[in-house]
């Protein structure tokens, strides 16, 4: 009977214009992939009884392969509860992807509300170098998104990560092996930045061997922002400074210098140079600025050095310069205006060792000179290492989220009690976020020093 099955295809098709039918009857569920015409990729999966939410997920520094969801466990739970899940690849000569990201990401959206239908909801949720990307997708004036939750985001951008990253290497250069020419900046390959980060990374271990070794580490990283805790149950307690600085070696030579550093040349691929800069950097007053300062100051005391000497020093001989177009390029594609245009939530450990719980500091500075505090909140879990949440607490902050959109305020949906409750671990806790060390501002430029 063609009339009927005509009649009754029309009829769902007016209902649900009309919203009488919810969407997720019309969706097609299961595993969806597409190419998009600049060449990414792009995943979804869609549950048989889909809630017409859509989360955007947006992956972090790596490989360009597309992903929906931060882990099998996370998507897991996030599928059960009804959620439509979709994320692109990106594309682009690098794996510092910013160019296209965010137009990539909202590419994979339309593709896959093509295929299922428009959204309710769609939040975006970006992990790492993907909450920068996150961040910018709730800037964003012209395409639509409700909310948006970044997760351990790499949220003061590219600009201020480069030139803390190589305040604190050019200091463990500087100090601890001022005969080794150690290459800092404009790699010419992988291989080049791997080599100079094999070299600092052994430079750094055998200091550990001395108090003045020890001493000069704590400075460093106290200039590159790295957390004194990095294994075990609890931190080291505050004045143990020993054992903090024990820790902060333990990052630095166990995978951090060769992370960065190999990641600084696929930023330089996709800046096209090098945008930081040492040369006029007052070291004095970055140390100054660092929580770890007292920790920096006892340990060249034990050790007998003039931390003046090694300051002065650092200012006298800086003399890497930045390249003014990667400058600008990284400003334009991979640096946070604050101009948020939905609500967002960031969540953060305490003692992230490769995105500092300090860039929160900056970014919430950067939201509330835009005008946009209102629609920004920030949790923390205690807890050591990068992205290192469960599963139950990324989905509570995720529904802080939907309170805040549901809502129109943010209550205490986003405070630790409300937080705890719903993701039953009890780590969520009030924590005042130290200032980022070496971050760009006035006084220091973008790529100045």
């Amino acid at each position: 009977m063609k009339w009927r099955s005509g009649l009754v295809l029309l009829t769902i098709t007016t209902l649900l214009a009309a919203g009488l039918v919810p969407a997720a009857e019309a969706a097609e569920a299961g595993h969806h992939t597409g190419q998009l015409p600049d060449g990414a990729t792009w995943v979804a999966d869609v549950p048989e009884s889909w809630n017409g939410t859509i989360i955007l997920y947006s992956h972090g520094f790596g490989p360009l392969v597309p992903q929906d969801a931060p882990d099998a466990a996370t998507a897991g739970a996030l599928l059960a509860d009804g959620y439509a899940l979709v994320g692109s690849s990106y594309s682009g000569p690098s794996w510092w992807a910013l160019e296209s990201a965010v137009g990539d990401q909202f590419a994979a959206l339309a593709a896959l509300e093509a295929k299922i239908g428009a959204a309710k909801r769609t939040i975006a949720w970006g992990t790492s170098m993907g909450g920068l990307v996150s961040a910018r997708e709730a800037e964003d004036p012209h395409r639509r998104i409700d909310g948006a939750l970044t997760t351990c985001g790499l949220v003061a951008g590219a600009l201020n990560l480069n030139e803390y990253q190589l305040d604190g290497e050019y200091a463990l250069a500087h100090l601890l092996a001022p005969g080794q020419a150690v290459k800092l900046v404009r790699y010419g390959s992988q291989d080049e930045a791997a080599a100079a980060a094999a070299t600092l990374t052994k430079v750094t271990g055998d200091a550990q061997a001395t108090p003045a070794g020890r001493a000069r580490i704590a400075l460093a990283a106290a200039l590159m922002n790295v957390p004194t805790w990095y294994t075990g149950a609890a931190p080291p307690a505050p004045r143990d400074y020993e054992t903090q600085e024990a820790h902060q070696e333990q990052t630095l030579t166990g995978f951090v210098l060769g992370f960065v550093m190999t990641g600084r040349y696929q930023i330089e691929l996709a800046a096209g140079g090098n945008s930081a800069s040492t040369r006029g950097t007052d070291y004095r007053a970055l140390l100054g600025d660092s929580s770890h300062a007292a920790q920096v100051r006892a340990l060249y005391r034990q050790a007998g050095l003039n931390l003046g000497a090694d300051l002065a020093k650092l200012g006298r001989d800086a003399d890497i310069t930045a390249d003014p177009g990667a400058v600008a390029a990284l400003a334009r594609t991979s640096t946070p205006t604050g101009r948020l245009r939905v609500p967002e939530l960031d969540i953060h450990t305490i003692a992230d060792q490769l995105v500092p719980v300090e860039q929160e500091n900056w970014y919430s500075r950067r939201v509330a000179a835009a005008g946009a505090g209102h629609l920004l909140r920030q949790a923390f879990v205690k807890g050591t290492g990068h992205c290192a949440f469960q599963p139950a607490e990324s989905i509570a902050a995720l529904h802080a989220v939907e309170a805040r959109v549901s809502t129109g305020r943010w209550g205490d949906a986003a405070e630790p009690e409300r937080l705890n409750a719903a993701a039953g671990t009890g780590r969520y806790l009030r924590f005042a976020v130290p200032h980022l060390v070496g971050a760009i501002s006035a006084g220091r430029g973008a790529g100045g020093g």
